[in-house]
């Protein structure tokens, strides 16, 4: 039996959800008026495009722990600013091309909470993306190495949030330095970045062997920023270890 040529029509501009809806229609929608009809047909059209525009956002973005907002613990063991998170959650800092300083020790729970907000990033449909700083300085000597660092660096200028995780693990070299202070330069006032450290914001100009890369680092990322400490007197990974053990 041929087919449609509606339907092929529909799908060969990629309306593969109407096209399904008009090849096999649910006999419950056949009751309704013409434009009743099409009206679900392109709500549910368009949701599929969304969602899949989300989750190729979310793919891309490549976060290293999978967080939502609503995944947030707020149990008393941790002090986590609700107002804060809510206004984070709006993703209104993005658009005034802020940024976040997310600190505290090891397992205060700063890197899936940067995660979460990424992923909330991704869901209002901005370009995110998340690396670790060690993994970003390796990636930018091979760039330099095969003559396409700048390239790369134009790369990060698509990103409406770029998430930096664990600062401040080491102290940088010269060369370390630049790169640092040239991927803050690119962004400053035009793109949100969320910092993720160990160290308190305070410490970091020590992270810098040169006072002026220190400076000039420092005023293109805390002087707009949210900054949010963390401190919990328990692992978040202790926590979710343990929910995890009673679930089974």
């Amino acid at each position: 039996m041929l087919e449609n040529p509606t339907i092929q029509k529909l799908r060969d501009m990629r309306l593969g959800v109407m096209a399904q809806m008009l090849a096999d229609p649910d006999k419950a929608l056949l009751e309704l008026t013409f434009e009743e009809r099409l009206s679900i047909m392109v709500e549910n059209e368009w949701l599929s495009k969304k969602n899949g525009k989300i989750k190729r956002l979310i793919n891309n973005a490549a976060f290293n722990t999978n967080a939502s907002i609503e995944d947030i613990d707020y149990g008393d063991y941790r002090k986590i600013d609700k107002h804060l998170i809510r206004t984070l959650a709006t993703c209104s800092y993005i658009e005034q091309k802020l940024n976040v300083l997310i600190t505290g020790k090891t397992g205060s729970g700063k890197s899936f909470l940067s995660c979460a907000l990424g992923s909330q990033a991704c869901r209002r449909e901005y370009a995110v993306k998340y690396y670790r700083i060690p993994e970003l300085l390796i990636n930018l000597e091979y760039a330099k190495s095969e003559n396409r660092y700048h390239k790369f660096l134009r790369l990060f200028e698509k990103y409406k949030l770029l998430i930096l995780d664990d600062f401040g693990a080491k102290i940088y070299d010269q060369e370390e330095c630049r790169d640092l202070l040239e991927l803050a330069d690119r962004r400053y006032n035009k793109a949100s970045t969320i910092i993720v450290s160990q160290l308190p914001v305070e410490k970091w100009y020590e992270l810098f062997p040169d006072p002026t890369a220190a400076d000039a680092f420092l005023d293109r990322i805390i002087h707009n920023a949210y900054d949010m400490p963390l401190d919990s007197t328990v692992s978040l990974r202790e926590v979710m270890a343990k929910q995890t053990l009673n679930l089974n």
